[in-house]
């Protein structure tokens, strides 16, 4: 006697397209997290006020890079770690020599090179020399004689007489800063990884 069994559907067939499917669906879900999780670093750095640019550092990267995998990953980072790590902890900021933390007032302008103006570059950009004033209670300050110009930023009198020249505060003295927390991003990044299940599913389902 001899016995043959067919089963249909091919049953080998079957789980090798749920193997792709899945692999589909993971793939699919781990990019939609990263770019959700992305934006969301995105949109939580400009909602706290400091600028596109910083927020433009965020980027994300898929992994592999082509085709797809059960094991698919995302990574979300920024490229000025430094910054948003700053502004996400609210560290407590010291001087490196032991000394001031110069901090420019409205007179003091911007730097050439970007970012806060130190008193050295100041001085050599005016002409004008910083003049160190101790004060017991509030900030010291670092002040020059000068003038004001239509911005509101000192530069050097031309007057002869030595009208419109005042002293103004350049630069503020302060021992250390804590800087305030602004961002929250660990808490996007565990609302994109929680929401990783649903989003296999849903994906899965889809296909």
């Amino acid at each position: 006697m001899k016995l043959k069994i067919d089963i249909t559907p091919d049953i080998v067939a079957m789980m090798r397209e749920e193997v792709l499917a899945g692999e589909r669906a993971v793939s699919t879900a781990m990019r939609q997290a990263g770019t959700n999780l992305k934006s969301a670093w995105r949109v939580q750095i400009t909602g706290a006020g400091l600028g596109r640019r910083l927020a433009n550092s965020i980027r994300a990267a898929n992994f592999p890079k082509s085709g797809e995998s059960l094991n698919a990953a995302t990574l979300v980072w920024s490229n000025a770690p430094v910054i948003g790590g700053a502004h996400d902890t609210g560290p407590l900021i010291r001087s490196k020599n032991g000394f001031w933390l110069a901090i420019p007032t409205p007179a003091a302008g911007k730097s050439t090179r970007g970012g806060k103006i130190t008193p050295g570059e100041w001085e050599r950009r005016t002409g004008l020399r910083l003049r160190f004033i101790y004060r017991r209670r509030g900030p010291s300050l670092l002040v020059a004689e000068g003038r004001l110009n239509t911005k509101g930023r000192a530069v050097a009198s031309r007057s002869k007489t030595g009208r419109g020249v005042v002293t103004a505060p350049i630069f503020l003295l302060v021992p250390q800063v804590k800087l305030t927390k602004r961002l929250d991003l660990a808490r996007d990044a565990v609302r994109a990884a929680d929401g990783v299940p649903g989003l296999i599913v849903a994906n899965w389902v889809d296909r």
